[in-house]
C-alpha cells in the first residue's frame, strides 16, 4: 500500500510505501528535502505534520522535544506514513538534479594534521568529475556494504581532488585502518554527493559559521565558496575545540582574516590553558545576544549541535535561518580488508 505526501509550500507530491521512511522515498524520487545524520539524532529533517498520521517503527525521534512533538513536529528520516500526509518541510532546490554516483577513487595524499586528525586527498578516475556543492559529504563503502560518511572539505572550484578530514575513533575499524594500515595509492569506493548542508545563495544576510572539531571540514568548503563568490558580506567563523592542538588548520582561517576585511575568525577552547574555557555556542551568544540578523551554518557532533541549536533559537535566531550538519564518531568492529590494488 502506498500513501501520497504533499509538501504544503511547493505543492509537490510523491508517494511512499507503508514500510518506507518519508525521507527515503523523497530521496529516491529526487525531492530535495533537508537532511543530515539519517539516524534521528540531529533534527535537520524536521517537518511539521499538517494532516495525516505517522509512526516510528525503526528509531524514536530523538532530536525532538516533547514540546515539538506536541506541536506536530516529525522527523522525516524515521517517520513512516500511516495515511496520506500534508507536510510543512524545508526543501533545498539547489541539490535537485545533482546525480548520486559511485566511483573507485585513489588516495593520492595522506597528511597528519593533529595527533588524531588526518587529511586525505582522493583522485577520481580520468575523465570523471564529481558534481557537488560545498558542504556535502561522501559515503566510503567498505566490503560488505558498511558505510562511513565524511564531509568534503573543499569547494568545487578548488581543483579535481576531493579533500576529507578524518578523526581517529577509538575502537573504530575504518579510522584505525586509515591511520595505521592504509597503503600508499589505496583504492576506495565512494558514493556521493550526499546531504543538504549547502550554501543558501539567495540570502542577503551576514552569516556565522560554527564548527566543532572536524566539523571544520564542511565549514571550510562553504567558506572557501562564499569568500570567492561574495567576499563583500560579513562572515564570522567560530571554531570550538578542546585545546589549541585540536585547531588543526587554524592558519587557514587566520590567513582568510588577513585577506578579507569582512571575515573574522574566533577560536574557542573548552579546556583552555589556565582555565576560563567555554563552549563555542556560549561565545556566539555572548557576542550576539540577538541573532535575528544572521544566517547560521554549523557542523559538529550531535551534543554540540543540539546545545547550539537550542541556545541560538532562544537568542532570536529564526529556525529558517539555521543550517547544520551533525555527525557521530561511532566506533565499529575492525574493518576487514579494503581494496588496495
Amino acid at each position: 500500500m502506498q500513501h501520497t505526501i504533499t509538501l504544503d509550500a511547493s505543492q509537490r507530491q510523491f508517494v511512499v510505501d507503508r514500510e518506507e521512511t518519508i525521507l527515503h522515498a523523497a530521496r529516491l524520487q529526487n525531492i530535495p528535502l533537508s537532511f543530515s545524520c539519517l539516524n534521528g539524532s540531529c533534527g535537520s529533517c524536521k517537518a511539521t505534520l499538517l494532516s495525516g498520521q505517522v509512526h516510528y517503527p525503526f528509531k524514536p525521534p530523538l532530536a525532538l522535544s516533547e514540546q515539538e512533538l506536541g506541536a506536530g513536529a516529525i522527523l522525516l528520516c524515521q517517520a513512516v506514513a500511516l495515511s496520506d500526509l500534508r507536510l510543512q518541510a524545508r526543501e533545498v532546490p539547489a541539490v535537485a538534479g545533482i546525480p548520486l554516483r559511485q566511483f573507485a577513487v585513489r588516495v593520492v595524499q595522506k597528511e597528519r594534521l593533529a595527533p588524531d586528525v588526518v587529511r586525505v586527498f582522493l583522485k577520481l578516475p580520468k575523465s570523471e568529475r564529481l558534481q557537488f556543492l560545498p558542504g556535502q559529504y561522501l559515503d566510503i563503502i567498505a566490503p560488505g556494504g558498511k558505510r562511513r560518511a565524511f564531509s568534503l572539505a573543499n569547494a568545487p572550484h578548488e581543483g579535481d581532488l576531493l579533500e576529507l578530514h578524518l578523526r581517529y575513533v577509538a575502537s573504530g575499524g575504518f579510522t584505525h585502518w586509515v591511520f595505521h594500515e592504509m597503503p600508499e595509492q589505496a583504492l576506495l569506493r565512494v558514493e556521493g554527493p550526499l546531504g543538504t548542508f549547502v550554501p543558501r545563495e539567495d540570502s542577503p544576510r551576514a552569516a556565522l559559521f560554527v564548527a566543532g572539531g572536524t566539523g571544520f571540514a564542511p565549514i571550510k568548503g562553504l567558506l572557501s565558496y562564499f569568500l570567492k563568490h561574495s567576499p563583500e558580506r560579513e562572515r564570522r567563523l567560530y571554531w570550538g575545540a578542546r585545546t589549541e592542538a585540536d585547531l588543526y588548520l587554524r592558519e587557514l582561517p587566520q590567513a582568510w582574516a588577513l585577506e578579507h576585511s569582512q571575515f573574522s575568525f574566533w577560536p574557542v577552547l573548552s579546556e583552555a590553558v589556565g582555565g576560563g574555557g567555554e563552549f563555542v555556542h556560549e561565545r556566539v551568544v555572548a557576542d550576539f545576544p540577538d541573532l535575528a540578523r544572521f544566517d547560521v551554518y554549523m557542523a559538529g557532533p550531535p551534543p554540540m549541535i543540539e546545545a547550539a541549536r537550542r541556545a541560538f533559537l532562544q537568542h532570536g535566531l529564526p529556525e529558517s535561518q539555521l543550517y547544520y550538519d551533525s555527525f557521530d564518531y561511532a566506533p565499529d568492529p575492525k574493518t576487514a580488508q579494503l581494496t588496495t590494488s
